[in-house]
């Protein structure tokens, strides 16, 4: 990896997928995807709805404070609000979003 690239690489440890899994009406087995997760710090796009998409995230200790210049973020914590141990969250945001931040 050359400098250039290494310097432009994230710090933290972050797995996010962009890439929308399912197509309306199509069957979502969150519980499984779940317990598939292997990162600390993983996100990943589940669907479209309109011009915003539905995300799970899954993550373990204290996520880098970010902010969205433009945009509102809605969060449903699966379990627990804090992570000192492994928690998991659905967003639902513009699908312009960067999870790590602007």
């Amino acid at each position: 990896m050359s400098q250039i690239q290494n310097a432009a690489a994230p710090a933290y440890p972050y797995a996010p997928h962009l890439n929308i899994l399912f197509q309306q009406l199509e069957t979502i087995d969150v519980p499984r995807m779940i317990s598939e997760v292997k990162d600390r710090w993983y996100n990943q796009t589940l669907c479209k709805v309109n011009e915003s998409v539905v995300r799970l995230g899954v993550m373990q200790g204290e996520y880098h404070w970010h902010k969205h210049d433009d945009d509102d973020e809605f969060f449903f914590c699966l379990d627990r609000t804090r992570a000192p141990e492994r928690c998991v969250i659905l967003m639902i945001e513009n699908a312009g979003i960067v999870p790590t931040g602007d």
